[in-house]
């Protein structure tokens, strides 16, 4: 037990959520050997190999379980597992007994609990004919069947799976949902991924973005901002309000950096882990709140966020955290949508307010930032530039607009048309501005 862990083993077992003391069920193919490693600090783990072929046996607090998973007689009492450990299980299943399998992991899980699970999913590439006894499906298969899963306990409570995050290499997903009651307030984030960000509304900026990209300009004023952080390679970047990763996988593959994005928006993140099937380089991604999430001290070389902390109504707090979380020397890079110096018109002000947005003007939030103790604070009005992008992105969807009615519809072209102009309006009329801002955090304290 525990022999030939291998530390591509340990890198996901690292991913997992705390279960010290805790009851785990590893299940799935070539699960055995990682029991030793979860033993070490679970409360109990109960093993399950897909084939069945292991023998009963109990040792410690390991017990293994001999059965089919696809089997009746896999019968584990509702409600009494904290974590859930698949690896490679589903791609042995039909999809029906898929749809299934989720259905009991989510009675297994206590509410709160955890489910990790890792699958090779297609990509263009993919050869299905390697081996017929795997189908490797499109990741937004899981995604769809693990929204859609609900249940419900003996007294009527309703549960459902929310995504928290995962990790991407190549054609490896490791996701990470967790069990939560349907009716649970989830606040902000409800917001954004009912309103904000539907899924819909995210294609549609992607459309006018780019490929993978949700904030201003796309990959063009991504390769420029990142070009004036001089990463090196390994080193680590956090990426606030990562969006669907576009800013994450270039840096990734362009820098060979190792890039940690996180948004609150859980619609965000699935798309994430489905577009980066297939990339070289390995991009973690987590379903979080920048101003209640937790990082050691000196974890990261840069900090990067792009037009998202104009949602954060306490910056100051927000840029203590970063300077907390950067490495002596290490960068933060914001762009952000701010505001003209003075009292706001009323039309500006009810937009804001409209939004939920808390905006300052450009050298006011540069100040922010070097009194969170940063150095060297860079804070460039771009409005220019971001006039300039606005009206490249509306002649291209105006170009288009047939193609963007068939792919979406009348409402939608008319609804980014309508949103792009405004854009200009507030930005033509010096009420709204845009910022860069570039600090450091000194290389001794």
């Amino acid at each position: 037990m525990g022999s030939q862990t291998t530390s591509a083993d340990l890198e996901v077992l690292s991913l997992l959520p705390s279960y010290e003391g805790k009851t785990v069920l590893a299940i799935g193919e070539g699960i055995v050997h990682l029991t030793g490693e979860l033993a070490k600090k679970a409360g109990e783990v109960l093993a399950v190999e897909f084939t069945g072929s292991i023998t009963n046996e109990t040792e410690n607090n390991v017990k293994f379980i001999s059965v089919d998973v696809s089997s009746p007689s896999l019968d584990i009492s509702p409600g009494t597992i904290d974590l859930i450990f698949a690896n490679s299980l589903f791609a042995h299943l039909s999809d029906n007994e898929v749809e299934k399998m989720v259905q009991s992991i989510a009675k297994w899980l206590k509410p709160g609990g955890f489910i990790c699970f890792v699958e090779t999913c297609l990509n263009n590439t993919a050869n299905q004919g390697q081996n017929n006894l795997i189908h490797c499906c499109d990741p937004k298969y899981y995604s769809k069947v693990f929204k859609e899963c609900r249940v419900k306990d003996e007294s009527g409570n309703s549960y459902e799976l929310s995504v928290v995050g995962g990790k991407c290499h190549e054609n490896k997903i490791c996701w990470k949902w967790q069990k939560v009651g349907s009716e649970e307030d989830k606040g902000f984030q409800q917001f954004l991924d009912t309103v904000q960000y539907k899924a819909r509304g995210i294609l549609r900026y992607e459309r006018i973005f780019g490929s993978g990209f949700v904030s201003t300009g796309g990959i063009e004023t991504t390769r420029e901002f990142v070009s004036k952080l001089d990463l090196k390679p390994g080193q680590k970047v956090l990426d606030v309000g990562c969006g669907i990763g576009g800013g994450n996988f270039y840096m990734a593959e362009k820098y060979n950096v190792e890039v940690v994005g996180i948004d609150l928006s859980i619609n965000m993140i699935s798309i994430a882990l489905e577009r980066a099937v297939g990339l070289n380089h390995a991009v973690e991604f987590a379903v979080a709140d920048c101003t209640t999430v937790t990082y050691p001290d000196n974890s990261f070389d840069v900090i990067y966020s792009r037009d998202t902390i104009l949602h954060i109504q306490d910056k100051p707090a927000l840029f203590r955290s970063f300077y907390k979380w950067l490495k002596p020397g290490g960068k933060v890079l914001i762009t952000d949508y701010c505001r003209s110096a003075g009292t706001p018109s009323p039309e500006f002000a009810a937009y804001i307010k409209q939004r939920g947005y808390d905006l300052h003007d450009v050298q006011a939030y540069g100040q922010m930032l070097r009194d969170a103790g940063f150095d060297e604070v860079i804070a460039e009005d771009r409005t220019d530039q971001f006039l300039k992008v606005l009206e490249k992105e509306l002649a291209a969807v105006e170009k288009e607009k047939e193609r963007f009615i068939a792919d979406f519809s009348e409402e939608d072209y008319n609804d980014i048309v309508g949103g792009w102009k405004s854009k200009l309006v507030r930005s033509s009329s010096g009420e709204q501005r845009w910022g860069l801002f570039i600090a450091e955090k000194a290389t001794k304290n």
